[in-house]
């Protein structure tokens, strides 16, 4: 490790601290209603959109009929992106002229879009039309993420809210989301990285000839706008098959930085926007420091295991980093950085192979997953993720003291408590069960890239990715079918399993009536708090997923320094 790459890691942290709390704030102002700067060009457009889909601004909803809008809109939004996957070779926009994708890959990639996911069994160079990437792919980029704010804003509802079983308006807090929050940071970020040289435009790709007189392909398309919505909506999903290790996605230090900083920047300010709405900041940088600390131990574990390098390397007399899978402008610090962000969130999008990572920095990315993507998360995920531990935290602390559990004034009791635990059960089940129908079936091995721990590493990284909505892959095990539904189940799961309890659980808290602290309160805003909470988060991740990790990547390190590798 080098003192540059820990600066780097300190200059993008303290970047994306100092946004939190002004997007949070503004964040809070947007979904309490209130006037902000962009107003008056934004109000008439977001009431005109209420008349045309018939939505009644003022009329709130229950926690189930705030589901249920969620559902039907996923439903319908899954549907058209299928109907475009299987006809774009009809379409217009397609100078490449690609086929319609086949039945069970457009299943998967309509299900991974729509979920949050991006999690991607195709190249898009090589397989989607522009059509395709600009009005299916990176459409979904936009509501899938905009869905998730919403959830999140409905949860931070039902802790503020008192004798009420009203969570919000899903389509008010959905059109609120992409018209005020998404759009306009997307566009001020796709200009930025259009002057920093990734292309947008509708040209056909161009064959060049090489110095060496080879034949080369040059990609081109409108990236710079899916490239900035795929960040900042934290979904991840690339244009190019190599993601945010092309040139074309991301060409510069600058750019690197900037995809960075719109990976945390809403999870992290969503801590705020907590705070902000139950009238406690102090509890809402309780959180953001929880997260801040889980990122800072992972991003350490990762950077020491690549600095580090391959010992069966070393012993050829050749020193240095792990520079497989990496880009030689990037370097081990910046690719940690890197694969740490995007798996502390629901991200998913790379600058460096993860599947070439060190045994234990392959582990790390698995880890930041395990836990829920709750270190900042993705768009809104990580927030009510977190609060579902939260809720986990509280309980068990009212238990050590003998008290019956609150938050904010709110008694925490059995119905709460499971709906909590219903919700952080799903990421284990979903990561677990399904790794382990994949090693006994052959065709859970049929497509598999490697042997050994690895490959098993392999198997457990796409359900535990896919389960978490993040969509980054040890990249060594290859599509079929088995993988295309397996897969596409798992990130249906890992999305609204989680999401239903956690709305069910807001409008239990919603419907309770907030008492003073008294004497004998927990404060969800102290140093003991956030101990706690981290306790329950590492220790929860910890027993559930040690014994599978401990088969993977941690026998392969094992392995390793022994001079044992499989093939």
């Amino acid at each position: 490790m080098t003192a540059a790459g820990w600066s780097a890691a300190l200059a993008f942290f303290g970047i994306v601290a100092l946004l939190t709390k002004p997007l949070g704030g503004y964040l809070a102002r947007v979904f309490e209603g209130q006037r902000t700067p962009l107003s008056p060009l934004l109000r008439p457009l977001e009431s005109a959109i209420y008349r045309v889909c018939g939505v009644r601004e003022d009329a709130e909803m229950t926690w189930y009929e705030y589901a249920i809008a969620l559902l039907l809109f996923s439903a319908i939004g899954f549907a058209y992106l299928y109907v475009l996957l299987r006809t774009q070779a009809w379409l217009p926009l397609n100078p490449q002229h690609f086929a319609n994708l086949s039945p069970a890959l457009a299943w998967n990639t309509a299900i991974s879009f729509t979920t949050n996911t991006n999690w991607q069994f195709y190249s898009g160079e090589s397989s989607l039309s522009y059509l395709t990437q600009m009005a299916g792919l990176t459409w979904h980029n936009f509501v899938s993420a905009g869905a998730g704010i919403a959830i999140a804003v409905a949860v931070i509802r039902g802790v503020a809210r008192s004798q009420t079983c009203r969570l919000g308006n899903f389509w008010v807090d959905l059109t609120r989301a992409c018209l005020y929050v998404l759009a306009p940071v997307a566009f001020a970020a796709a200009i930025v990285l259009v002057w920093q040289g990734v292309p947008q435009n509708f040209s056909p790709y161009r064959q060049v000839t090489t110095l060496q007189g080879g034949a080369q392909t040059l990609t081109g398309g409108p990236m710079a706008s899916q490239e900035a919505i795929k960040e900042f909506g934290t979904n991840g999903g690339g244009f190019v098959n190599a993601n945010s290790a092309s040139p074309n996605e991301n060409p510069t230090p600058l750019s690197n930085l900037l995809e960075l900083v719109l990976m945390f920047a809403l999870g992290a300010a969503l801590t705020y926007t907590y705070g902000t709405m139950v009238r406690d900041t102090r509890a809402g940088w309780a959180l953001f420091t929880t997260m801040a600390i889980l990122f800072f131990f992972g991003f350490a574990g990762a950077y020491a295991a690549e600095a580090a390098g391959n010992p069966l390397v070393h012993q050829l007399g050749v020193a240095g980093a792990n520079m497989e899978g990496k880009e030689c402008r990037f370097g081990a610090g910046a690719s940690a950085l890197f694969a740490t962000v995007t798996t502390d969130t629901s991200c998913g999008a790379v600058n460096a192979m993860h599947d070439s990572f060190m045994p234990l920095g392959g582990l790390v990315t698995l880890a930041n997953m395990q836990l829920g993507e709750i270190v900042f998360g993705g768009a809104g995920s990580g927030l009510y993720g977190m609060l579902g531990f939260v809720v986990l935290t509280v309980f068990i602390a009212g238990l050590m003291v003998g008290r019956t559990p609150e938050l904010l004034g709110k008694k925490i009791e059995r119905r709460e408590v499971q709906f909590a635990i219903l919700a952080v059960l799903v990421t284990p089940v979903l990561s677990l069960l399904p790794s382990a129908i994949a090693v006994m079936v052959p065709a859970g091995l049929a497509t598999l890239g490697n042997h050994g721990p690895h490959g098993f590493s392999e198997i457990l990284y796409a359900f535990t990715s896919t389960n978490a909505n993040n969509g980054s892959a040890f990249a060594g095990l290859g599509p079929n079918r088995f993988y295309d539904y397996a897969t596409g189940a798992n990130m249906l799961l890992g999305r609204f399993a989680v999401i239903v309890p956690m709305l069910a659980l807001a409008g239990s808290l919603a419907g309770k009536r907030a008492v003073p602290a008294g004497p004998g309160t927990f404060s969800t805003r102290s140093a003991v708090f956030v101990a706690l909470l981290l306790g329950t988060i590492v220790v929860v991740g910890a027993l559930t997923f040690l014994p599978a990790d401990a088969l993977g990547p941690i026998a392969e390190q094992l392995f390793l320094r022994h001079g044992v590798t499989f093939r």
